[in-house]
């Protein structure tokens, strides 16, 4: 069966200037809601493994049969404490319990709302949590771990009388409840309509927005992803997955897959970073991936164990079908070291990528076709409108179709403000085509049009294209950068690094980002970006290296491993006015001279 489906994008130019962009395949129908994909397997492969997680050196495992009796005992738990419809709040992370609870909630029609552990484990003060439990009004929220979960349930549970389930043991006597004929009948009566889900974004901007998924959203982006890759028919998924079902990718994408095609998923208890990657390689020992997903911080981290062990890297490869990066661009030196790790492997499984946001349950363009570039996107996936509008002196990508949201929980304005008068959702992000007379050579993603700045000339910087630029001339050195240079005569940049890289160039463990030799090749990259540039828009003239992670409590980086542009600046103030000081300080790292600097 064919990796992927030939691509044929149709193209509409208005005279506006607006481009609009959909794709020949048909999509085709798809199911009602996600229960039915689910129920099929059980029913026609009801020994065959649906989720393992961690338990000590071993895994739990629940196979589909299994996991089917459970569903409906906690399905006619929650009819019998007249729950159903309601919705029930997670806040523990990915886990078998959370899995099961979801497919219970979705076969009595009850929204699901995972709560990131940044909000309900990490932040004392549970703010946000507070603003999700008054807005969706919980009637029964759980945790796996009611030691550690425990003042957040608390919270929870007084601010909305919600019904507790704390622990395993107790979630289980839920699970074991006899089901009843109307379980079926509730299963029944579900339609498109359905909330399935209601996720709430970063809030890097304010208080989160619960965005309404419904069982609409997700069945159709399956269905649109089985047209792309068809090989999914015949050849279930089998996954190793760390990203958080609290947001889209993670919990709609990637779990959403599993259950759509009848494949397994192993919920990985590792993260991107030196402290947790060693959990995720001790994990591909046991599992060797058909697809794999992770976000590009993930694939800084575990490129370098791949390229040391070439067991680990045998067996990543093994049965590997597609690599696949979504959440923020990928340096094209990282993706041409993967592409080349997996050719001295023998392996023909390609990079790709797609783009999407959780108003589109997530993914609305895919690259399912040889790109060779890290920063292309794709083309509009079957059933999707991609407006490309002009906003300023951007093309702003705008989405409708069956997979966008219907708006946001309880909030009128802010739903109504989402949409354009033909009904697109603007997204905020930019793209540009890669062949502005070719529709089907795909677009590139052109930054978040909010997180460009001016500087006091004026003149426009396109944070997320000189980012990327930087990463890339950076050759690994720089996981992960903010620009800064608002309303200043320059741009400067704040730097993570890449903790293997940096090593290795220092020859030591310990002060590493004070090396001279890393220091020296960081001027060296801001030489390179800055070689033959004239525009100050498109120079990076200062950086500064940051020793602290980017912080998950206070909001910096996301579950998934994003960076959240706007806290990082707001937290790091001191560290802005620091890096654009006159005379220089001794910290800011200036271009190397002899470059270009």
């Amino acid at each position: 069966m064919d990796l992927f489906a030939v691509p044929e994008t149709l193209a509409e130019r208005r005279d506006d200037g607006s481009v609009v962009l959909t794709s020949a395949l048909p999509l085709g129908p798809y199911w009602t809601n996600m229960v039915e994909p689910f129920r099929d397997t059980a029913v026609a492969h009801p020994d065959r493994l649906l989720a393992a997680d961690r338990a000590g050196d071993g895994w739990r495992r629940v196979t589909y049969g299994e996991a089917a009796r459970q569903v409906d005992g906690l399905a006619q738990a929650l009819l019998d404490r007249e729950a159903a419809g309601r919705p029930v709040m997670i806040l523990s992370g990915n886990s078998v319990e959370h899995l099961l609870l979801t497919l219970a909630c979705y076969t009595a029609g009850s929204p699901v709302v995972p709560v990131s552990t940044a909000y309900s484990l990490l932040d004392g003060s549970h703010a946000k949590l507070r603003h999700m439990a008054g807005l969706t009004e919980p009637a029964v929220v759980f945790a796996d771990d009611p030691d550690a979960y425990h003042d957040a349930l608390e919270v929870v549970r007084g601010m909305t009388g919600a019904q507790v389930i704390a622990g395993r043991e107790e979630f289980a006597r839920w699970a074991s409840t006899p089901s009843t004929a109307a379980v079926a009948e509730r299963l029944a009566a579900l339609d498109g309509d359905t909330v399935a889900k209601i996720l709430f974004t970063s809030g890097s901007t304010g208080l989160p927005k619960g965005v309404i998924t419904t069982q609409r959203m997700l069945c159709a982006n399956q269905r649109m992803l089985q047209r792309i890759w068809p090989f999914l028919k015949e050849e279930p998924p089998v996954m190793l997955d760390w990203l958080p079902w609290s947001h889209t990718f993670g919990g709609n994408h990637n779990l959403g897959l599993a259950l759509a095609n009848g494949g397994t998923i192993h919920i990985d208890d590792g993260r991107p970073g030196p402290q947790m990657i060693e959990r995720t390689i001790r994990n591909l020992a046991d599992v060797h991936p058909t697809v794999y997903f992770n976000v590009p911080a993930g694939y800084a981290s575990l490129l370098p164990h791949l390229e040391a062990d070439r067991g680990l890297a045998e067996a990543f490869f093994a049965r590997m079908r597609f690599v696949f990066f979504a959440a923020a661009a990928l340096p094209q030196p990282l993706w041409d070291g993967l592409s080349k790790l997996a050719a001295s492997m023998g392996s023909a499984a390609p990079m790709t990528t797609a783009w999407g946001c959780t108003e589109t349950a997530p993914a609305a363009t895919s690259a399912y076709f040889p790109s060779g570039r890290s920063d292309c996107i794709g083309v509009p996936l079957p059933g999707v409108s991609i407006k490309l509008a002009p906003v300023g002196p951007k093309l702003e990508i705008r989405v409708k179709g069956p997979s966008v949201t219907p708006g946001y929980h309880r909030a009128p304005e802010a739903t109504a403000a989402a949409f354009d008068q033909e009904g697109y959702y603007r997204t905020g992000d930019a793209v540009q085509m890669v062949d502005p007379d070719d529709a089907g050579a795909g677009l590139v993603f052109d930054g978040r049009i909010s997180e460009d700045f001016k500087l006091s000339t004026g003149t426009w910087v396109s944070a997320g294209t000189l980012r990327a630029a930087l990463l890339a001339c950076s050759h690994g050195l720089i996981s992960d950068a903010v620009l800064t240079g608002h309303d200043r005569d320059h741009i400067g940049a704040l730097c993570w690094l890449t903790p293997a890289v940096a090593r290795e160039l220092a020859g030591t463990e310990e002060g590493v980002a004070s090396s001279r030799a890393v220091r020296d090749a960081l001027a060296a990259a801001l030489a390179r970006l800055n070689t033959g540039v004239t525009g100050s828009s498109r120079r990076i003239e200062r950086a500064l290296i940051l020793d602290e992670p980017a912080s998950l409590a206070e909001g910096e980086i996301t579950d998934k491993g994003y960076i959240n542009q706007r806290a990082v600046l707001d937290r790091r103030a001191h560290l802005v006015d620091l890096l654009h000081t006159e005379p220089v300080p001794e910290e800011v790292i200036l271009p190397a001279p002899q470059l270009g600097g």
